[in-house]
């Protein structure tokens, strides 16, 4: 099996404190599963994070961004 690559890497983003950000990949096999993480800690679906994959493409919203999102 061919493992899956990225296609496209996540690229830094600036945003103001208290707005959201939207962090994309593109992955070189569809429907691929993404698990987000920080650091160590694996980011779950909630208020604060979503997560949305098409095709290819995985994006990660921060909502109400804080510097310690960084």
């Amino acid at each position: 099996e061919i493992p899956v690559l990225f296609k496209r890497e996540l690229q830094n983003e600036e945003v103001k404190e208290g707005k959201q950000v939207k962090l994309t990949c593109e992955l070189s096999k569809p429907g691929t599963p993404v698990k987000w993480m920080k650091g160590d800690t694996v980011l779950y679906a909630s208020e604060k994070y979503e997560f949305k994959q098409r095709g290819t493409v995985a994006e990660l919203i921060i909502r109400d961004v804080k510097s310690i999102d960084s």
